[in-house]
């Protein structure tokens, strides 16, 4: 009962604050060019870190891309022209997919008590 009524308020067809609060962040990511994917850091997680690496690598390049124009807007504190912001797409996924077999994967490998395919390591 306790997930439904989360995935309830948290699902923007059904809840009008989930709605306003994804179309505030869409407007926000329209603004610098960036898709929600790209929020994602590597460095935090790891499965995010092998996802991007199997990934294909114009995926990647598109995504630093984004990343490094975002980041020069931000420090000119310039938006995109208004015609780029209407192209934008910042909903449409490309890392989710790969994250939840890279996440299917770690928890079978661990059910089965093989070694994590990564540890993390300080640097």
């Amino acid at each position: 009962m306790a997930s439904s009524f989360l995935q309830r308020l948290v699902d923007p067809k059904k809840n009008f604050l989930a709605r306003l609060h994804m179309k505030s962040v869409s407007n926000r990511l329209r603004k610098y060019g960036l898709r929600y994917d790209d929020l994602y850091d590597p460095m935090y997680d790891l499965d995010i870190k092998e996802a991007l690496n199997r990934l294909p690598s114009e995926v990647v390049d598109a995504r630093n891309q984004r990343l490094k124009r975002a980041m020069d807007l931000s420090m000119k504190h310039e938006y995109l022209p208004d015609d780029l912001q209407a192209v934008q797409t910042p909903f449409r996924s490309y890392l989710q997919g790969m994250l939840a077999l890279v996440k299917r994967e770690r928890a079978e490998r661990e059910a089965l008590g093989a070694l994590p395919l990564y540890q993390r390591t300080i640097p």
